[in-house]
């Protein structure tokens, strides 16, 4: 019976090194935040989701209680940002707020990833924006059924910018191309600031980027609008019809962004966390600025973010096998 009692007490140890490390655990979920947040957005600083997060993670900072302090990590279309996300305590101190690449559809394009996008617990959805067919100014094509004429008739000619390989902006283009049976020359950035500065300086031709960033564009006359990928016209350009009116039936996108927390993270934390993302998207002044940037407001549940991703991962995941593009 003496043999017995080393074995007890080694059994005794563990059990209660799990129950304090349960208690830890719990104590600290229930003293979240008690310091600042770091958000790591995986574009350079000045682009949409940039934009976005810092409006937002500002805001939540009055429920909160802490600051969330945004850090840009780009790179790989997001998926260095991710990365780093994905590998940090789950202790919800890391997040990430990111486009929709890096958490959906990048593991369709790049062969090996040092992260699992299904692994990222979804917290909340920051914001929708319409997208738009954007062209430089003097590009003499006035219209999408011009546009879609000269792209036939000279494949490959005209090319087109986009965020970085397997970003909307990239799998937005290409449903355009399946769809109107067209040829573009496809030239990736590293996010949507450097895409933008080549449009105007006329280095590219055309880019399927998101409204917030291109209607100051379009309204100064430094580039051109000729549609919208939304399934109605959108109400600060009235004028400009809708891909589907043009003729174009299917092609309909928008971006979003979205705030997910690292592997195992809890769902107290993830809780307070949605809590603080809800309450930023009810606060007037951010809903102001929305507008101001034809922006749409995120919100909702952690479960219907969950299913939200999931739809969408599904629905470019198959515009991608359609279109042919090839991991690298």
């Amino acid at each position: 019976m003496q043999r017995r009692y080393p074995l007890i007490a080694v059994v005794a140890v563990i059990v209660a090194a799990g129950a304090a490390a349960v208690a830890i655990a719990q104590g600290g979920a229930a003293s979240f935040p008690d310091h600042p947040i770091r958000v790591i957005v995986p574009v350079p600083a000045g682009g949409g989701v940039d934009t976005i997060a810092r409006l937002v993670t500002a805001k939540m900072r009055d429920s909160l209680g802490q600051p969330l302090v945004v850090e840009n990590k780009p790179g790989v279309s997001g998926s260095v940002g991710a990365e780093a996300a994905f590998n940090a305590l789950p202790d919800g101190y890391t997040l990430l707020a990111s486009q929709p690449s890096p958490i959906t559809t990048n593991p369709f394009i790049y062969k090996s990833l040092n992260y699992d996008p299904t692994q990222f617990v979804p917290v909340a959805i920051l914001s929708h924006v319409a997208n738009v067919l954007l062209v430089r100014a003097d590009l003499p094509l006035k219209s999408v059924a011009e546009f879609v004429a000269y792209a036939k008739a000279n494949p490959g000619k005209l090319n087109y910018a986009s965020q970085g390989i397997g970003t909307t902006s990239h799998v937005t283009a290409e449903l355009f191309q399946t769809l109107t049976h067209t040829k573009l020359t496809h030239v990736p950035y590293r996010g949507t600031a450097p895409a933008i500065a080549d449009l105007l300086a006329g280095n590219v031709d055309l880019m399927f980027n998101e409204l917030a960033t291109s209607f100051d564009l379009h309204r100064s006359g430094r580039a051109r609008i000729l549609a919208v990928t939304t399934a109605q016209r959108v109400p600060s350009l009235s004028d400009i019809p809708t891909l589907q009116e043009t003729g174009v039936p299917g092609c309909v996108s928008d971006t979003w962004h979205a705030l997910t927390a690292p592997p195992k993270t809890s769902d107290d934390i993830v809780a307070k966390l949605n809590d603080a993302v809800n309450a930023a998207m009810h606060a007037s002044d951010l809903l102001d600025r929305f507008r101001e940037l034809n922006i749409g407001a995120g919100g909702g549940t952690p479960a219907e973010t969950s299913a939200f991703i999931k739809a969408e991962t599904t629905r470019w995941g198959d515009v991608i096998r359609e279109a042919g593009i090839k991991p690298e």
